[in-house]
């Protein structure tokens, strides 16, 4: 009896681990998408990106102004709908 329940401990161990590992990975990357968006695009590529127009204005100052922003609402979106997919895949979903 012992034994069966080290084995559903050392399981629910296991899953713990892979969902939190799933969870960083994603943080992570959103992290990464955020960080070239606003601090590359918008800071440090912007003298490359001066040439490009959007909207009456050139594309690295668009970046710094709007599109960073853009950028972080859309990872907001996209981490929520990963992290249900998440939840329902280890079973830890709200209902």
């Amino acid at each position: 009896m012992a034994d069966h329940t080290s084995q559903e401990a050392q399981s629910a161990e296991t899953t713990d681990k892979g969902y939190w590992a799933a969870n960083m990975r994603i943080i992570y990357i959103s992290l990464v998408i955020w960080a070239v968006v606003s601090f590359g695009f918008g800071i440090l590529l912007r003298p490359m990106l001066a040439g490009i127009q959007v909207g009456g204005t050139d594309l690295g100052f668009w970046f710094a102004q709007q599109g960073s922003i853009l950028v972080f609402l859309g990872l907001i979106f996209f981490y929520a709908w990963r992290m249900n997919k998440l939840d329902r895949e280890y079973g830890v979903d709200e209902e």
